[in-house]
Order: C-alpha cells, then structure tokens, then sequence
C-alpha cells in the first residue's frame, strides 16, 4: 500500500475541509508515492518520535497534532519544529496530521470520548457544514444512561480518563445527565454548552477566567489537553485496522506530554 492511499484512507473518514480555518492539517513532510512500510501512530511529532518510526522500520508519522502549524522561514537546528523536519528528512520519514478535521468528523475524537463515558443519544454540540457539504461539527452532547451525582461523575471522569488531576468549577447540586464535551482547548463551546442545557462541560483546557459564572448552570471540568486526546492514537488505529488490513500499524510508545505535575 502507498502512502497516499493510506492518507486517502484517513480523509475519507476525517475530510480536510472539516478542519477550522485555523489549522494546517494534512501533509507536513514527505512524499507519499512511496511503498508504506510501517505507520507510526502519535499525538505529538517530536524528535524521539521520528526516531523511534524510523528505529521500527515505520517510513509513516501519523499525528493528530500538526507539527507544521506556521509557516518556516529557516530549517536549521533553532527549534524544536525546525530540527523535526530535518529529521523526518533525514530518516525518509513521512508525516501526517489528522487535526482539527478528526475533531469534527462523525465518529472522531470527541465521539470517542462521549463513547469511554458511556454517553447516549449523542449529536455535535455545534454542527456545521462545509461548502463542499460535508456534515461535522464542534463537540458532542449526549446522555449517562442514569443521572450521577455530580462530585461522583467527577470521580468517574477521571477514572475513565486515567488523570491524576481534574480541574472544576463549583457547580450547581442537581444530578448530572446532559454532557457536552471537547477534546483538546474546547472553551469557546462552553456558551454552547450551557445554552443547549448541559449539566457539564468536559474539556482538555480551559483559562481562568472561564470558571466564573456558571455556579447556577453547569459544571465545567477539565482534563488536561494531553489527558483529554491521548486515545486519538487508538481511534486513528481503529480507522486504519478496519480500511487497510495487513498493514503494519504501531502505537507510539514515546510520552509527548510536555506538562509534569508536582505532587510533593
């Protein structure tokens, strides 16, 4: 199988123009008329990634972080992206992003999310339709199967999601059903959430200020961005396994978190 056909395989399922304006998903590096020997699935490219790709005989980086975010007005060895892409180079790597469009797909990374938690009767917190009229859309919303008292759906979020720590405002006492959520930086949708009646919004971050004001109207939690999208890599391997048996597909084993928590 080619490159491209395996790229092909991924715009099917998450089409380019779902992505927000924003974003540069898509091809970063490489060709991609080449035989595919291997794909290496992550969140992040860094140098230990492309390095461990190349270790496993993978000559195809799958992302869901685009590492070529703005534009390169030098490739030498200053930063972190410059010295990747030189890598990715040097190794005859190729490198894939499937971003803000795997978000915003039907059955992406936010309809994963809502499926870990057990939601049902979910729909795009705020749908949308491209020109080309492709449907997607930001968020999900949908139902527990049972109301949850707040503080121990809290307690479930984290377990669900294996953090260590969770961010969350005071919220209102009412039993928890409706559930909005966001993978990744997701507060402008936390208007939408409230406004759809929610009972909480999960997100990977949010800012400060955010927290204020919606004691009386819902909960807002928050993960982690990293916490929030590390199962991307499993949903990025779900879609490849069932479009392209046989091909060799690997899960990174390399921690791209770049934020540590100190406890004591």
């Amino acid at each position: 199988m080619k490159i491209k056909e395996v790229v092909a395989t991924l715009e099917r399922f998450a089409p380019l123009p779902l992505q927000e304006s924003y974003d540069n998903a898509g091809l970063q590096i490489g060709l991609t008329e080449a035989e595919t020997s291997g794909v290496l699935l992550c969140l992040d490219v860094t140098e230990s990634v492309i390095r461990e790709a190349a270790e496993k005989g993978c000559n195809l980086i799958v992302a869901h972080h685009p590492l070529l975010f703005r534009g390169l007005k030098c490739v030498s060895d200053a930063t972190l992206v410059q010295r990747c892409v030189r890598e990715a180079i040097k190794a005859d790597v190729t490198v894939y992003a499937a971003h803000t469009n795997l978000d915003n797909a039907r059955g992406g990374v936010n309809f994963m999310m809502g499926e870990r938690l057990g939601l049902t009767a979910t729909s795009f917190l705020l749908p949308t339709t491209t020109v080309n009229g492709v449907d997607g859309g930001s968020g999900l919303i949908g139902e527990l199967p049972e109301a949850m008292e707040p503080m121990a759906f809290l307690r479930r979020v984290k377990d669900v999601f294996g953090v260590d720590c969770l961010c969350h405002n005071d919220g209102p006492r009412r039993p928890i059903k409706k559930v909005a959520l966001c993978g990744g930086a997701g507060e402008f949708l936390v208007d939408e959430a409230a406004a759809r009646g929610a009972d909480i919004f999960i997100t990977g971050e949010m800012g400060y200020h955010r927290y204020f004001g919606y004691e009386d109207r819902l909960w807002l939690a928050a993960l982690g961005h990293y916490q929030s999208e590390k199962f991307t890599i499993d949903l990025l391997h779900n879609i490849l396994e069932r479009a392209c048996p046989g091909l060799k597909l690997l899960k990174t084993e390399t921690d791209t978190n770049p934020i540590h928590y100190l406890y004591s």
